[in-house]
């Protein structure tokens, strides 16, 4: 299959870059703000410890909310004005949040980071629909997605190395250089890919017109449903990774080098993903992966209520690492399985599913999070109960399917 791109856009391997770098600024944004959070609590004068993993939460909450409008507000301006405003938006955030000097202060930064975060999520993919299609298509996804994978490896390396040569806030305005960098980048070589007459007007009705559509799929929203329910226990384990290792087991400065064989196990979940699919079906490996992640959540949770103590570290990391392995195999699966029915809702259905599994897993990331009370116990309880929640939504969902398969 052949490109459609127009011979006036960049190149394919600067157009990789690019959209990668673009693309990973979410995660770095979250990633990178780890190692400072203790710094950033004792600054602004967070009494609880646990209050300063809303630095993390908040700009989850600003992205479900951004996703909502991003997408379809670039179908009626055009992909570049979105992005232009998204990427806006996150500057000040950045900026606020840099400059805060009390905690509701650096909060509202950050959820003005995550709305303007949301557009590059959501119009990038619209975005590279509009240049390529078929293999190229898959191709440029793919290289994507390789970069996205690296940038949790790294982020926590790179946002601890700013923190000791100069403060906190200076990661904040490494967020806005980066930002500018790539704004620039994009704004002088990027053309703009929706023609005038693809374009589609921006309905408030549309988005909830489509929004009841999706949440009457039973398989639609039993996915997206059972996907929020597994990115709150992700999410639980971000808000409470630094005070774990950091605090718990004393890693100091060696934290980072443990996330990132975390998020390293993520990735290879990832990257198998395309072939163990080909073997067995998505239906499968999120059945079993959720089997998986039950089983060594409740066998740990058990070891650690036997021994009513610390559990070793080499113990956590085995656990941490093969629990996020199936959650890597999760994550891709749960959102192509929600997308499938939706035919010709298709570009909205992203921005929706997105937003709906985001709105799900915050206040249930939130709640593990700010349980954390000096063990991995709250995250054992946290992730045990939301994949048991979890099989039992997608038990709920193949049920129709079989019934529906017998008539």
């Amino acid at each position: 299959m052949s490109s459609t791109k127009n011979p006036s856009s960049p190149s394919y391997l600067e157009f990789v870059i690019l959209v990668s770098m673009m693309m990973s600024l979410m995660a770095l944004s979250i990633d990178a703000m780890l190692p400072a959070l203790p710094q950033i609590g004792s600054d602004l004068n967070v009494q609880n410890a646990n209050d300063r993993q809303l630095v993390v939460s908040t700009i989850f909450l600003g992205v479900a909310v951004g996703q909502f409008f991003f997408g379809p507000l670039s179908d009626k301006t055009g992909r570049k004005p979105a992005i232009y405003i998204g990427y806006s938006l996150y500057i000040c955030g950045a900026l606020l949040s840099a400059f805060a000097t009390t905690f509701p202060m650096m909060l509202f930064g950050r959820l003005l980071q995550g709305i303007g975060i949301s557009a590059p999520r959501a119009v990038l993919l619209a975005l590279v629909r509009d240049l390529y299609e078929g293999r190229l298509m898959a191709r440029v996804m793919s290289f994507v997605m390789t970069v996205l994978l690296l940038i949790p490896m790294i982020a926590p390396s790179l946002g601890q190395a700013i923190l000791f040569k100069a403060g906190w806030r200076s990661i904040f305005f490494s967020f806005v250089i980066i930002a500018l960098f790539t704004l620039i980048w994009f704004a002088l070589r990027m053309p703009e890919t929706l023609s005038l007459e693809k374009r589609i007007p921006f309905s408030l009705k549309r988005i909830i017109d489509s929004t009841i559509k999706i949440i009457k799929l039973r398989t639609t929203f039993g996915y997206t449903f059972s996907a929020g329910l597994i990115s709150g226990a992700f999410l639980g384990y971000l808000n409470s990774a630094q005070q774990i290792f950091q605090e718990g087991y004393a890693l100091g400065d060696r934290f980072p080098l443990y996330f990132a064989l975390i998020a390293l196990s993520i990735g290879l979940a990832s990257f198998l993903n395309a072939r163990l699919v080909l073997r067995f079906g998505m239906r499968f490996l999120v059945w079993w992966s959720l089997i998986a992640i039950l089983g060594l959540s409740a066998v740990t949770l058990g070891i650690v209520v036997m021994i009513s103590g610390q559990l070793p570290l080499w113990l956590v990391m085995a656990y941490l690492m093969s629990t996020f392995f199936c959650v890597g195999i999760l994550f891709g699966n749960q959102n192509s399985l929600a997308m499938e029915p939706l035919g010709n809702l298709a570009g909205i259905g992203a921005a929706v599913v997105g937003s709906l599994s985001t709105l799900i897993s915050i206040p249930l990331g939130t709640l593990i999070g700010r349980s954390y009370n000096g063990t991995i116990i709250p995250l054992l309880i946290g992730i045990t109960v939301l994949s048991g929640l979890s099989l039992i939504v997608i038990r709920w969902v193949n049920k129709k399917r079989i019934e529906e398969s017998y008539n």
